[in-house]
């Protein structure tokens, strides 16, 4: 059953705090619901479905529906795929809106990484006879002193041994995001940075430098996804989901090639759906928890040729006003937000406020009537999950 045109994005809402000393997890998914729903026009009592990840706190989405007081809900989904799950709820939403299971979904996102809370994602260490019950790859790799900047240095390592890829070309990346993270009041970091300032930062994991790395956050974010008979009856710009799809990417028993990534299978799915090509696409939304991983994606979405991605992004070619795919326009993880170390749910919101004209003045895409929403969650050299989605602007 095809989704293409069965859902709206009509409500989406980034929480404004990066650093929140004095908010529960709880607190913030209610506050960035609320914020959704007051854009979308609708109320609590309007919601009959809920979406959550594994950011949730308690017993995921049943203690959020209790905290929210949401007294209608009629479909529940936790799928928990890192922080592409965001994105691919929207597709899920979709899915139930179109099967009649519900009208009005709501997803959440939100959490305190920088405050003590818990950072989602396996953590389980091997116990003293090796084996544990937690993520079952971790008694393999977990001796070895894996983490997620080392397992991404890997990835951008390899391709540059394949591709000839460089630390400037990666650089150029956070040149982007930096030149648009300028005029959003909200980011992280909003000093714009050059090429020389990022390969001069300091090495984090070989070839990734300090500004290669995304930003940690507190904070949160929510999406409003409803049917078009609900989109109708609103009095907002509706953006309307044409294509989704979504793929994991697993070690396959060593049997892994490091240069790209799930975008390879949920990329085409979603093209294919939404009836359009990256050609057609005015504005990109990159999940960038490093410069390596929007470069492999865009180079498994097919916005250029495997192993060209290092020329594509070079020169400002990311940047609104003067490269030709303007990405990541509110400075995406590398500078405004990565709450939770998940930043699936920003890179809708992002696209939603191109498409409906709602993005900074400096960075607004013109005539911006198709966007892109894409995220890995997970880690890029271990196992991830991938989210597609395509947006569309309905007149």
């Amino acid at each position: 059953m095809s989704v293409k045109g069965k859902a709206y994005v009509m409500g989406a809402y980034e929480h404004p705090t990066r650093d929140a000393p004095d908010k529960t997890t709880a607190q913030l998914h209610a506050e960035s619901a609320k914020g959704a729903l007051e854009d979308a026009g609708l109320s609590f009592d309007d919601v009959d479905a809920y979406f959550c990840a594994g950011d949730a706190p308690g017993f995921g989405g049943m203690s959020m529906i209790d905290y929210m007081g949401l007294k209608n809900v009629r479909h529940m989904d936790s799928t928990e795929t890192g922080g592409s799950s965001y994105i691919l709820h929207v597709g899920h939403a979709a899915q139930a809106i179109a099967a009649g299971k519900c009208q009005v979904a709501l997803i959440t996102l939100a959490g305190r990484p920088r405050n003590g809370g818990n950072r989602p994602g396996p953590s389980a260490r091997p116990g003293p006879t090796g084996l544990t019950d937690g993520d079952p790859g971790a008694g393999f790799e977990n001796i070895y002193g894996g983490s997620t900047h080392n397992t991404y240095g890997m990835c951008a390592m390899r391709h540059m041994y394949e591709y000839g890829t460089t630390s400037e070309q990666l650089a150029w990346i956070k040149v982007a995001a930096s030149h648009h993270a300028q005029w959003n009041e909200h980011a992280f970091l909003k000093n714009v940075v050059t090429v020389e300032e990022v390969v001069n930062s300091r090495m984090i994991s070989d070839p990734l430098h300090l500004l290669d790395c995304c930003v940690v956050t507190d904070g949160g974010g929510a999406l409003v996804v409803t049917s078009p008979e609900v989109a109708r009856s609103l009095n907002r710009p509706k953006v309307k989901l044409m294509g989704v799809g979504e793929a994991p990417k697993v070690q396959q028993g060593g049997k892994l090639d490091l240069t790209y990534s799930g975008a390879v299978w949920s990329g085409p799915r979603a093209f294919e759906e939404a009836g359009v090509t990256p050609a057609d696409i005015k504005y990109a939304s990159i999940y960038d928890s490093f410069t390596i991983t929007v470069l492999m994606q865009l180079e498994d979405l097919g916005f250029c040729k495997k192993g060209e991605g290092g020329k594509f992004v070079a020169d400002g070619n990311l940047i609104s006003g003067i490269g030709k795919l303007p990405f990541n326009t509110d400075g995406g993880g590398l500078c405004n937000n990565h709450p939770t170390n998940r930043g699936g749910i920003t890179k809708v919101i992002e696209a939603v406020r191109q498409l409906r004209g709602e993005a900074h003045p400096k960075v607004q895409v013109p005539n911006c009537d198709l966007a892109i929403a894409h995220g890995t969650g997970g880690s890029l050299g271990v196992r991830h999950g991938a989210a597609t989605a395509i947006f569309e602007r309905e007149a």
